[in-house]
């Protein structure tokens, strides 16, 4: 009997706590007042955007293109993802490694081997398979931001509920999440501050 009642306390905490994770997952946000956070046209904008002095261009081009894949899977826009996982592919394709240490080069190659398959796929998939193949995606842009390093705040964001949780790269501290949309704009956390 003590075991059953130490069970039924253990399931219990783990669904509040899950729950309690994600307080907003009703929370419907309407996907047209989702701003982007960064493109090609925006860039320089303001403060926050990278500074075109100091950045390398192959690193602000790939920054650009993820950023504008993240905020079409936050507007779960279908049409948009594919465009900007397409564009993203192309630009990681011209990335020049020649810049960085034989260790690195081999290190960026891999990733970028990687994360332009992935970015290839998202190219052509529905939402859901797109979101699948962001989630590596993210991981390939997270090691790579690791070796190159970036002139602007980003911030590395975790959602708990999304395949076992989910990182991805974002320039605002506030959470937009990619993997749910409006279903659960706000589920995450910032993991850590880069730069």
């Amino acid at each position: 009997m003590k075991n059953l009642r130490t069970t039924t306390i253990l399931a219990m905490a783990f669904i509040s706590l899950t729950v309690m994770s994600c307080k907003e997952s009703k929370k419907e946000v309407p996907t047209d007042t989702v701003k982007p956070e960064m493109n090609h046209n925006n860039m320089n904008a303001s403060d926050d955007k990278m500074d075109s002095n100091t950045q390398n261009p192959d690193v602000k081009l790939v920054l650009a293109d993820y950023m504008t894949l993240k905020d079409a899977l936050v507007a779960t826009n279908k049409e948009q993802s594919a465009t900007a996982g397409k564009k993203l592919e192309s630009s990681l394709s011209s990335f020049n490694v020649s810049s960085y240490t034989p260790e690195q080069q081999k290190e960026l190659n891999d990733i970028i081997t990687d994360a332009k398959e992935h970015a290839e796929h998202i190219g052509k998939s529905e939402m859901s398979h797109q979101r699948e193949h962001f989630k590596i995606l993210s991981k390939d842009m997270i090691d790579m931001v690791a070796i190159i390093g970036t002139n602007t705040t980003l911030y590395q964001q975790f959602c708990p509920m999304y395949d076992g949780g989910s990182a991805w790269l974002s320039m605002n501290k506030d959470i937009k999440n990619p993997f749910y949309g409006s279903k659960m704009m706000t589920c995450g956390e910032v993991e850590k501050q880069i730069n």
